[in-house]
């Protein structure tokens, strides 16, 4: 069989993937589950080099699970192809094998695809800048749940003090809270200290409100003379929750710092960010979604990846029913989202036409995502000609 061109099938997984090897009839010639580790992997290469010398690997996956896999194929020379898992699962339904959905049907399906399909995608193992940004994103997005669960945390136990400052207390949108309640938990406390005195701690640490915070918690303090039971505890765990918050928002901060600097260094990243309400954190998440912009084929396919492309949902007599498709990148429709939710707020244009979906009968969140999936022919041009965009610059030169 030297000589005979075969095509290799790999379903993705976390701890162990699956592979299928097809060859030019479609037959099955190998199927099995191999680790995600590089001597694993290394030894399926060779058992699928062994049955031809043309072989076309392809894929499912491109995020992390997939980074050991593509590496090492990398590394040995091989040429790989990618198939989007809405792809896989839309062509399983007509292969046989049950309605159950296994990694060993995957793993046919994606072989005999890339099989029948010369239009598939050849993935270009140097995206150490797109790996990167997918890890620091990732860490700011844990770095974010982690102060809001803290900030929640702190809330709980300052009610356990004086339920009057939690109330005027901003801490999730100003950092001077934090830095007052990891100094000044009690009330007693806040009303000896004074007004004036607060304002000059905060103002000494940087705080630019710092006279409306303290007059703030000053006026909080005074209208709760007694002690709750437990204070002393709980002053403490204030304390050292306040403090954890700082802490969480130096590595927002820091995170954000290297964010930008490596989307900075993308080819694409000023194409991206000139489109309005697109800054470099949604944009560094756009990136970190879709991997190699080159795998965008048309706006109607980032479309339908983002989730923004109904589906037709008609039944008996009822026709021109659309819903969201069940598939698709949830981060990736979030990035679209709010960068349109933003574009509504500060771009002219963009907030005329979301009125005018208003006007139509549309509610808030319809008339937003009708915007992003606009901004989605805009972006896809930018990115397919690498340019910036231009406010008068027409919106129709999309190709299909």
């Amino acid at each position: 069989m030297t000589g005979s061109p075969v095509w290799a099938g790999v379903d993705v997984g976390k701890e162990h993937h699956w592979v299928c090897v097809v060859d030019a009839s479609g037959a099955v010639l190998l199927s099995r589950r191999f680790d995600n580790d590089e001597a694993a992997i290394t030894t399926v290469i060779a058992e699928v080099d062994a049955f031809g010398e043309q072989v076309s690997w392809t894929v499912d996956l491109t995020t992390v699970y997939a980074t050991l896999l593509l590496t090492v194929l990398a590394g040995a020379g091989e040429t790989v192809r990618y198939l989007s898992g809405r792809s896989v699962w839309q062509a399983s339904t007509v292969y046989r094998g049950g309605e159950a959905k296994t990694d060993a049907k995957d793993a046919r399906v994606i072989a005999d695809q890339s099989r029948m399909r010369s239009d598939l995608p050849v993935l270009h193992p140097d995206d150490d800048l797109i790996r990167e940004l997918q890890m620091l994103t990732g860490h700011r997005t844990d770095l974010v749940a982690d102060r809001t669960r803290t900030i929640n945390r702190l809330r709980q136990q300052l009610i356990a003090i004086c339920p009057g400052l939690e109330r005027v207390a901003q801490i999730s949108s100003d950092r001077g809270w934090a830095v007052l309640l990891a100094r000044y938990q009690r009330p007693k406390a806040i009303r000896r200290t004074g007004v004036t005195r607060l304002t000059a701690t905060l103002a000494a640490a940087g705080v630019r409100n710092a006279e409306t915070i303290a007059q703030a918690a000053v006026t909080a303090a005074k209208a709760q003379t007694v002690r709750l039971p437990g204070e002393d505890i709980a002053a403490e765990l204030v304390a050292e929750l306040a403090r954890g918050v700082i802490d969480l928002d130096a590595r927002v901060h820091a995170a954000d710092a290297e964010i930008e600097a490596r989307f900075r260094r993308h080819p694409l990243a000023e194409a991206i960010v000139s489109l309005p309400g697109m800054g470099f954190r949604l944009g560094a998440e756009f990136l970190s979604a879709v991997g190699d912009p080159a795998l965008i084929g048309s706006a109607d396919q980032l479309a339908a990846w983002a989730g923004l492309a109904p589906r037709p949902k008609d039944s008996g007599k009822r026709t021109g029913r659309l819903h969201t498709p069940q598939r698709y990148s949830r981060r990736l429709r979030r990035v679209m989202y709010m960068s349109a939710l933003t574009a509504a707020r500060c771009d002219p244009v963009s907030r005329a036409y979301h009125q005018r979906k208003r006007a139509e009968g549309k509610r808030p969140i319809q008339a937003t995502i009708c915007l992003a999936r606009r901004r989605v022919n805009v972006l896809y041009a930018l990115i397919r000609d690498n340019r910036t965009w231009q406010p008068n610059a027409p919106v129709t030169a999309v190709a299909a």
